[in-house]
């Protein structure tokens, strides 16, 4: 998607993340022990069902969650701890965060113009009144919105313009890194694709770096440059997104893939539903850690599983 824009710098680093909650008895293991990196300028999409705890990621990322373990670098330096006041303002104005339900995340008594603005009041982003109101009125220009909405209230939107609104609110801040939690899954499949076409073309112009969460693997092709898969709190495999979806290794990646539809109704009609049963790995003895197969293309098994999928791929490559 973004290639022109990608770069080899690493912009975010999660490092063997551990995220809990509950103690004794009660607790959750959410997050396993995740690593992936983010580079410059990509689109990463992290993809899972509900409650796979992929969106507990992007709330740690932005410092809503606490991390039990492992570390979140953001541009080298460990953000997953108490930061300075200067390096705490950093971070949020750096790393914004687009809602999945527009109505919910904004404020229903406030005008748009107040909404987008916020985030400058808090951070003091502007000279004065007249460069606020500029910077504001460029913005909702950009996500294709007119200067005459800013006096209106969210609730006089549609869905989709208030998604426009919540993008507006994390792009006014000029962030370096901004994740998209499931930014159009609460929106009609009819604009879903304008939302993605924005986030793409704000992508081009603003060389903006996105973690991008969802559930739906036919929407992270459309945007993502690579696609990590994560069930139940660990990330089964990581692959460049055309890749996943030609060569997809892991048996949970290969029973998404199996829920995408497919356009035409003929394939459509004899395509075979993958169920992921997950008691087909036996962990007890051989544990199974996060390798990489081949160039970019990391999967999670034990030691007999990794050598099935190498075995797999010299096949699919003859």
């Amino acid at each position: 998607m973004s290639e022109g824009n990608m770069s080899n710098e690493v912009l975010l680093s999660v490092k063997d993340l551990e995220i809990t909650f509950g103690e004794g008895k009660n607790k959750f293991v959410a997050v396993d022990h995740v690593s992936f990196d983010i580079h410059r300028g990509e689109t990463l999409a992290l993809v899972g069902e509900s409650g796979s705890g992929k969106t507990t990621i992007g709330r740690a990322i932005v410092r809503i969650n606490e991390t039990t373990d492992g570390d979140i670098l953001f541009e080298g330096k460990k953000i997953n701890k108490r930061l300075s006041r200067k390096d705490d303002h950093y971070v949020i104005k750096n790393i914004q965060m687009i809602f999945q339900d527009p109505s919910a995340s904004l404020n229903e008594r406030s005008t748009v113009d107040y909404i987008v603005s916020e985030g400058l009041y808090n951070f003091h982003l502007f000279k004065n009144n007249e460069d606020r109101h500029q910077k504001v009125e460029k913005i909702i220009s950009e996500v294709g919105l007119l200067s005459e909405h800013l006096t209106r209230y969210p609730h006089e939107f549609s869905g989709g313009q208030r998604q426009r609104i919540g993008i507006a609110r994390a792009l006014v801040m000029d962030p370096k890194l901004v994740i998209a939690d499931e930014p159009i899954s609460a929106l009609d499949v009819s604009i879903r694709a304008q939302v993605l076409n924005l986030l793409k073309r704000m992508q081009a112009e603003k060389d903006l770096t996105y973690l991008f969460i969802a559930h739906d693997l036919s929407v992270v092709r459309f945007i993502s440059d690579r696609i990590a898969v994560i069930h139940r709190g660990v990330i089964v495999e990581l692959a460049p997104a055309e890749e996943l979806f030609i060569e997809p290794i892991h048996p949970y990646t290969k029973s998404l893939l199996s829920a995408v539809p497919v356009p035409d109704p003929e394939i459509e009609k004899d395509k075979k539903l993958v169920v992921y049963d997950d008691t087909i790995h036996d962990y007890s003895v051989d544990k199974p850690a996060f390798v990489e197969i081949k160039p970019g293309h990391f999967v999670w098994g034990n030691e007999p599983e990794i050598t099935t999928y190498r075995e797999h791929l010299k096949q699919f490559v003859k």
